[in-house]
């Protein structure tokens, strides 16, 4: 295992239960596990297909708007 992936897991150890259960999902699918579906809940479909929906009409983030976000965020 590399250094990353060990700080990795050493972050998601401090993570509630559901959220340490989320990231293993997530790393079973990027590891060729495709085994497990995630299961959505209506609101976060709706919010894809919102997303989606803007992606189609062209709406983006412009890079101001990004970098605004990465900077509330200490990014």
């Amino acid at each position: 295992m590399t250094k990353l992936l060990d700080q990795a897991f050493d972050a998601a150890r401090a993570l509630p239960p559901a959220e340490q259960d989320d990231i293993a999902r997530v790393l079973l699918r990027l590891a060729g596990d495709g085994g497990q579906e995630v299961a959505l809940s209506p609101e976060e479909r709706a919010a894809i297909d919102r997303s989606k929906a803007a992606a189609a009409r062209g709406a983006f983030a412009t890079d101001a708007q990004v970098a605004n976000l990465w900077k509330k965020h200490g990014l």
